[in-house]
């Protein structure tokens, strides 16, 4: 699948992103398999979706917001993310994990 990589123990996710849906929640891969759709509750405007991305990964993932990056896609649907040494992964992603 090349919606996820590892780099170390940084883990970079690329996803496309739904705003204004009724709940904040992954979803699924695309067909295609080069993205992974979230679905968040924020609007698109002045940049609401992408803090609200942010904070959703981070908890997901157990990491503080400064572990989540927005690395490309800021003003676009399909996005890449580096999140630091992720603590618990909620997606289907292989090792490696960090050792805390």
């Amino acid at each position: 699948m090349s919606w996820y990589r590892w780099d170390g123990e940084d883990l970079e996710l690329r996803v496309r992103v739904q705003p204004r849906a009724p709940k904040d929640a992954f979803v699924e891969p695309d067909p295609s398999g080069d993205y992974y759709r979230v679905r968040l509750k924020a609007p698109p405007v002045e940049g609401k979706a992408n803090q609200a991305l942010r904070r959703f990964i981070a908890d997901d993932f157990d990491v503080t917001l400064s572990q989540v990056e927005i690395l490309s896609g800021g003003q676009a649907r399909y996005k890449r993310l580096r999140i630091q040494c992720p603590r618990q992964l909620p997606l289907p992603v292989g090792p490696p994990t960090c050792a805390n």
